[in-house]
């Protein structure tokens, strides 16, 4: 199979890409029927995909039949209207017991997060998603951040790897982006698709498009989906006027918001789901709950951004 039938075979089609929390109930144990109503909710919303058990879905604190459990219910839910694509990860050879693990339980791809803790070089970064790839016929998306920072040269090396298809960026380095897009677009003709994986994506998208990345993730689609849905078609149809609204009065504010608490980029998320009216419980260490007084701002920020809608109606 070519990496056009894989891409074909995934078909993620334009707009918000859902990346569901996972939600626990109060003992601490994954709560299945509610998690399944947040995908429902999502899908039923419009979502394009469903990421299960990513970042935003707490993937370090599943036990792998957690894991497993969250990736089927995600994918009975979904009933085959959108993608499921399921994160897998750590060391190489649980990256590939995840993907198998994924498979089985019906995804559609794979979003490959950084191997654990080790700083690896480019040679045994593409061995480790190569080896990846090949336990399973799942397309990969290999997600760049942290640990897994790729030159150019690796990332052609990625796409000309069976199975791997694309790379979501959650590092922010535009000047290499432009170059892995250019070198890439070089070296290997074809359908390679590219995420932008920043926290809060919309905040940088304007720049993304410039260089030829169309695809983001929306962690504000999981408790405000309505906002996230103008902003993608404000964007699409190039309307600057909503928007810069929505960046100025909504975005912006809530990113400021998220970057005064370490891991925030999930429990500010969790904490907006459940303001929303879904109990999905808090978030598992060694990630922490926001403190009142954000949890009180990101209210007012929900409740602007929704103004925000009905002013431009």
């Amino acid at each position: 199979m070519t990496s056009a039938d894989l891409v074909q075979r995934l078909g993620i089609p334009s707009g918000p890409l859902f990346f569901p929390v996972t939600a626990y109930g109060a003992d601490g144990s994954v709560d299945l029927d509610t998690y399944r109503a947040h995908v429902r909710q999502g899908v039923a919303a419009g979502a394009a995909a469903v990421f299960a058990c990513c970042g935003t879905g707490e993937f370090h604190a599943l036990t792998p039949e957690e894991f497993e459990a969250c990736v089927r219910a995600a994918v009975e839910e979904t009933a085959g209207r959108v993608p499921v694509v399921a994160g897998a990860g750590y060391g190489t050879a649980l990256a590939v017991r995840y993907a198998r693990l994924a498979e089985a339980a019906g995804a559609d791809g794979l979003l490959a997060m950084p191997p654990y803790l080790v700083v690896a070089g480019q040679e045994g970064l593409l061995r480790h998603y190569r080896e990846m790839a090949a336990a399973t016929p799942l397309p990969v998306i290999v997600y760049q951040r942290d640990n897994a920072v790729f030159t150019p040269e690796t990332v052609v090396g990625l796409a000309r790897t069976e199975g791997i298809i694309g790379l979501k960026d959650g590092l922010g380095d535009l000047d290499l982006m432009q170059r892995i897009v250019s070198a890439v677009r070089t070296e290997v003709p074809g359908d390679f698709l590219y995420f932008n994986g920043l926290p809060t994506a919309e905040q940088t998208q304007l720049s993304y498009l410039a260089i030829g990345v169309n695809l983001y993730s929306s962690a504000v689609f999981c408790f405000a989906p309505e906002i996230a849905l103008a902003f993608h078609r404000a964007l699409i149809d190039g309307d600057r006027v909503t928007v810069d609204r929505l960046l100025d009065g909504f975005y912006r504010p809530f990113v400021e918001l998220r970057a005064r608490g370490r891991g925030y980029a999930v429990s500010l998320v969790k904490a907006g789901v459940r303001m929303r009216g879904l109990d999905v419980g808090e978030v598992r260490p060694p990630l922490h709950e926001p403190g009142e007084d954000h949890v009180k701002q990101l209210a007012e920020i929900i409740e602007r951004g929704y103004a925000l809608l009905e002013e431009a109606q």
